[in-house]
C-alpha cells in the first residue's frame, strides 16, 4: 500500500491508501520524491470537472523498479516525467502541435504524482528526463511549468530587443520574466494586482513593475514605452477581461498570448477592424511538448531559473491541505510537496 492525496473538490484534499502499482511492460515504477502545486490546480472551475482524483503532475522521482522491455533506465535514477507524452508520426506531431496530439491527450502518470508511488507508461518515457546531480528536487520540479513558459515565449515569436509585458505575476509570470530576459528583451513589464509581485518581478529581472489599480494598465504601459505599447503581450489570468486589456496594451505589429484557458461559456469581445489595421497576433499557447521541456532543462541546468528563487513554500504530503491554501496566496509563487523516503 501507499499514501496519496486524492482531490474531491476544491479545497477537500484527502490522504488515503492506496494499492502499490506495478510497473508493466515497457513501464516504469518511480518513488516520488517531489510534486509542485500547479496554478492549474488552484482553479476550480478546472478541477471540479476532474474530480475526484489524484491529482499532480510536476512530479519529480527516483526509478523504484523497471518493467520488461524498458531501455535506457536503470532503478535508482532520478528522473522528470511530463504527464503527456505524444506519439510523433500523426499529423499534428508532424507539425510540432504535439498537445494536439490524441496520444499526448490520452497519456498520463498513474495514479498522479501526488502519490508515493506512480506508473510512467511506455508511451510517456518519451518525455522522461534523468536529473544531473547538481540539480535539487525542487528544481526539477519546474521542468514542466517552465516548459510551458519556453511554448509560450516561443508563440510570441519574441525578438532580442523587443518590448515585453507580463500580465500577471505568479510563479509563470515570474518565469516568463526570467526567460524574457534570457532571450534579450529590450525592455522588461511586469504588472500585478500586488505591489509585493510587482517589486519582485524587478528583482527577477524585469526593467519595470506596475501596480494594476482599475483600468490603468494600458495608460501605465503607453507612458513606460513612450507611447509605443509592448511588442509581445503576455496575459497570464485566465478572464476576458484580462485578454482584452492584454490587446489594449499592445503596439502595432504586436503578439498578444493568451497563456491561461478562461472557463467554459465565457466569451470575448474584441474589435476586428482594430486587430487588422494594427496587425494584432491573438495566440493561445497551451501546455508544452517535449521541445520545450528539453529546453525548459537547458535554463534549469545553466542556471537561468532556480528553486532558490522561485520555490517560496514547500510542504510534507501530511500536509498537503496547508500546501494548497499556501498556493493561493499572494505570497507564494512555486509551492512544493516533498515525500519522504
Amino acid at each position: 500500500m501507499m499514501r496519496v492525496a486524492r482531490l474531491y473538490d476544491f479545497g477537500d484534499i484527502r490522504i488515503e491508501e492506496f494499492s502499490r502499482p506495478a510497473p508493466g511492460p515497457g513501464e516504469l515504477l518511480v518513488r516520488t520524491r517531489a510534486c509542485g502545486i500547479c496554478t492549474g490546480d488552484i482553479m476550480p472551475w478546472y478541477l471540479k470537472r476532474k474530480a475526484p482524483l489524484v491529482f499532480g503532475h510536476e512530479p519529480v522521482g527516483t526509478i523504484e523498479q523497471t518493467g520488461a522491455e524498458v531501455e535506457g533506465f536503470n532503478p535508482g535514477e532520478r528522473v522528470f516525467v511530463h504527464h503527456h507524452a505524444p506519439c510523433f508520426k500523426c499529423e499534428a506531431c508532424r507539425r510540432g502541435e504535439f498537445v494536439q496530439c490524441d496520444t499526448w491527450r490520452a497519456t498520463n502518470i498513474k495514479p498522479g504524482g501526488m502519490a508515493e508511488f506512480f506508473v510512467v507508461g511506455k508511451e510517456n518515457l518519451r518525455d522522461t528526463h534523468k536529473l544531473p546531480t547538481s540539480l535539487a528536487d525542487a528544481d526539477g520540479v519546474l521542468i514542466e511549468p517552465a516548459a510551458c513558459v519556453v511554448k509560450s515565449i516561443n508563440r510570441s515569436a519574441l525578438k532580442r530587443g523587443e518590448s515585453i509585458l507580463v500580465i500577471g505575476l505568479g510563479i509563470m509570470g515570474m518565469m516568463h520574466v526570467q526567460i524574457a530576459r534570457n532571450r534579450a528583451a529590450r525592455k522588461i513589464i511586469g504588472a500585478d494586482l500586488f505591489e509585493s509581485r510587482a517589486k519582485r518581478a524587478v528583482e527577477l529581472g524585469a526593467d519595470i513593475g506596475l501596480v494594476v489599480e482599475g483600468d490603468n494598465l494600458p495608460e501605465q504601459v503607453r507612458e513606460a514605452t513612450g507611447g509605443a505599447m509592448a511588442d509581445v503581450v503576455i496575459v497570464g489570468p485566465g478572464t476576458p477581461r484580462a485578454i482584452t486589456t492584454g490587446i489594449a496594451c499592445a503596439g502595432k505589429g504586436a503578439t498578444v498570448v493568451q497563456f491561461t484557458s478562461t472557463p467554459p461559456g465565457e466569451e470575448l469581445t474584441v474589435k476586428p477592424h482594430d486587430l487588422y489595421f494594427n496587425e494584432t497576433r491573438l495566440v493561445p499557447s497551451y501546455s508544452c511538448g517535449p521541445d520545450d521541456t528539453r529546453e525548459s532543462l537547458r535554463l534549469i541546468e545553466a542556471g537561468v531559473l532556480t528553486a532558490r528563487e522561485l520555490v517560496t513554500h514547500s510542504f510534507p504530503l501530511a500536509r498537503i491541505g496547508e500546501a494548497f491554501q499556501a498556493a493561493q496566496r499572494p505570497d507564494s509563487l512555486k509551492v512544493v510537496v516533498t515525500f519522504s523516503a
